[in-house]
C-alpha cells in the first residue's frame, strides 16, 4: 500500500466536523453507564471507532477520518472514562468486559457487522474482539498496533523509550522512591489508587505526561499538563490494566489467536518512529495475520494527529467507502 504522497498537507483531507444525530446514555451493567454517539449517515456503512488509553476517551476530532455521507460513525468512551459513568472506576472494568459493551452497542443500534477502527490501546481493544467474535468485523483499520506484551510495557515503563529521552525519563521515573523504580507501572498505580485525591492527581498527570511527550515525530519532551480529571481517569485505567497484562490468559495472546482472522481483512497505519508502540509489532502482527496490509508512514510518531498518520487513515477509509 503506497504511503501517503504529502505528509504536510495531508491534514486538508480531513473532513470536517459532523454532529451526532444521536446520543445516548447505555447501561451495560455492572454499574456502569457507557455514552454513545452516532454521526454521519445513517444508512451509511457501520464503522466503529475504539479509542486509545485505555481510558483516553473519545473525540469530536476521532470523526474526521469519514466521509458523513459514506459513513455511520459510531463513537464510545469505554468504561470509567470520558462520559460514561462512574467516573475513574476500575472495578468491573476488564477488556472482557469492554468486548461485551462492544456487542451491547451493536446489537442495541441494529447493525449486524462493522469496520473496526482503532489506535494504540484501540488496536489491541479491536483484535481482540475481532478475534472473539469475527464475523461481526467486516474489516480492521489499525493505528499504531499495540500487542499487550510484556516486552512492549517493558519497552515504554521499563526505560527502553527513557534511552532517546533521558531526561524525560528522570522527571517521570524520579517521583517514586529509588527503592520502587524497579517496577514502575506497580509504584505509580500504588499511588493513583492511594485514596488520597492529591496525591492520585499528581501521579496521573506525571503519568500522562510522560506519554504525551513521546507522542509525536516532532516532540521536544515537554511534559504537558493534563486536565486533573482527564489525567485521573486516564492514568487509572491505564495502570489497572497494565498491571494485569490486559487481562489477556497468556503473553502474547493476540499472536497466538491471529489465526482467527483467516477471513477479517485489515490495514496497519504505522508511524516509523513510534516510541510508544515501536513498529516492531505491527510488522509482527501483519506477518502473523496475512489479511493485513501495512503502510509504515515515515517521519511519523505515535500520535493520531500526526500529518502523515492522519492522510493515510483518510485515504485508507475513502477506499473502503467506494
Amino acid at each position: 500500500m503506497d504511503k501517503f504522497p504529502d505528509q504536510k498537507n495531508a491534514v486538508q483531507y480531513l473532513y470536517p466536523p459532523v454532529d451526532p444525530y444521536d446520543r445516548r446514555m447505555l447501561d451495560v451493567g455492572d454499574g456502569h453507564q457507557v455514552y454513545v454517539e452516532q454521526s454521519g449517515n445513517p444508512e451509511g456503512i457501520p464503522v466503529v471507532v475504539l479509542h486509545g488509553g485505555p481510558g483516553g476517551g473519545c473525540s469530536p476530532a476521532m470523526r474526521r477520518y469519514f466521509n458523513p455521507s459514506i459513513y455511520r460513525i459510531v463513537l464510545f468512551d469505554q468504561r470509567g472514562c470520558g462520559r460514561s459513568r462512574p467516573h475513574a472506576e476500575v472495578e468491573d472494568n476488564t477488556t472482557w468486559h469492554l468486548v461485551r459493551d462492544i456487542e451491547l452497542i451493536r446489537e442495541t443500534l441494529g447493525i449486524d457487522a462493522w469496520i473496526v477502527f482503532g489506535g494504540s490501546w484501540g488496536a489491541t481493544l479491536a483484535l481482540v474482539y475481532a478475534i472473539s467474535h469475527p464475523d461481526r468485523a467486516s474489516h480492521l483499520v489499525l493505528r499504531g498496533v499495540f500487542l499487550m506484551t510484556r516486552a512492549e510495557l517493558d519497552w515504554f515503563y521499563g526505560g527502553g523509550a527513557g534511552l532517546f529521552w533521558p531526561e524525560t525519563w528522570h522527571r517521570f521515573r524520579s517521583l517514586v522512591p529509588e527503592d520502587e523504580r524497579d517496577d514502575i507501572i506497580a509504584a505509580y498505580h500504588r499511588r493513583l489508587f492511594s485514596g488520597d485525591r492529591a496525591t492520585e492527581i499528581t501521579y496521573a498527570k506525571a503519568w500522562s505526561a510522560w506519554e504525551n511527550a513521546l507522542a509525536s515525530v516532532r516532540s521536544t519532551g515537554v511534559m504537558g499538563d493534563a486536565p486533573p480529571e482527564y489525567a485521573r481517569a486516564f492514568a487509572r485505567l491505564e495502570s489497572h490494566y497494565f498491571m494485569n497484562a490486559g487481562f489477556l490468559e497468556t503473553d502474547g495472546w493476540i499472536l497466538d489467536n491471529v489465526g482467527r482472522l483467516v477471513d477479517v481483512p485489515g490495514v496497519v497505519v504505522q508511524g516509523r518512529y513510534d516510541m510508544i508502540c515501536p513498529p516492531a509489532s505491527a510488522w509482527r502482527l501483519s506477518e502473523a495475520w496475512g489479511r493485513a496490509e501495512i503502510n509504515m508512514v515515515p517521519m511519523a510518531g505515535h500520535a493520531l494527529s500526526e500529518p502523515g498518520i492522519s492522510g493515510a487513515l483518510v485515504k485508507v477509509m475513502d477506499n473502503l467507502g467506494r
